[in-house]
């Protein structure tokens, strides 16, 4: 008998939500699916401008945000590369880039993905937006001197914020 415990979440975003962890923790990702950072190494290395997970903590383990860059007011120098990288939450709202149970976006998808919630039809959208998001990995290469991380920032920080390694 498979295992599952429930996490109830209610935060300045979504209250009366839950999901079950049917997954183990970190592991048995979808076979097209290969991020190259876990959400607490993220954090630690510094996304979203600090700004990301806030009020949210009591729904992900403690030890992600042991060393997490945090903020209450977005901060872009708290981003790995120092540099804003992101579009506002109203903009991925406007554009339909919400998608299910998730109002945060993609990170927030990825973060519950990561400790077990599978949620078939969700997880194939993001997974294939996930994979998308590797053009601008094939940017950089084209662009910039291997070695060179200080080439193209934006797209670096981006490319963490997705769970790929900007230092290719």
């Amino acid at each position: 008998m498979k295992k599952t415990h429930k996490i109830f979440v209610n935060d300045l975003m979504q209250s009366d939500y839950s999901y079950v962890l049917s997954a183990p923790n970190g592991s048995n990702f979808a076979e097209n699916f290969n991020p190259h950072f876990p959400p607490c190494e993220m954090l630690k290395m510094g996304v979203f401008e600090g700004r990301y997970l806030n009020d949210c903590i009591e729904e992900f383990p403690n030890e992600w945000f042991e060393n997490a860059k945090l903020s209450q007011i977005a901060d872009p120098s708290l981003n790995y590369f120092g540099i804003k990288s992101r579009q506002p939450l109203g903009v991925w709202r406007e554009k339909g880039w919400i998608y299910g149970p998730d109002p945060r976006g993609w990170f927030q998808w990825y973060c519950r993905y990561y400790m077990g919630r599978r949620l078939d039809q969700i997880d194939h959208i993001q997974i294939k937006r996930w994979k998308g998001f590797a053009r601008h990995a094939g940017q950089i290469r084209a662009n910039c001197y291997p070695g060179d991380i200080f080439c193209r920032p934006r797209q670096r920080q981006a490319l963490l914020q997705w769970a790929y390694d900007p230092f290719i």
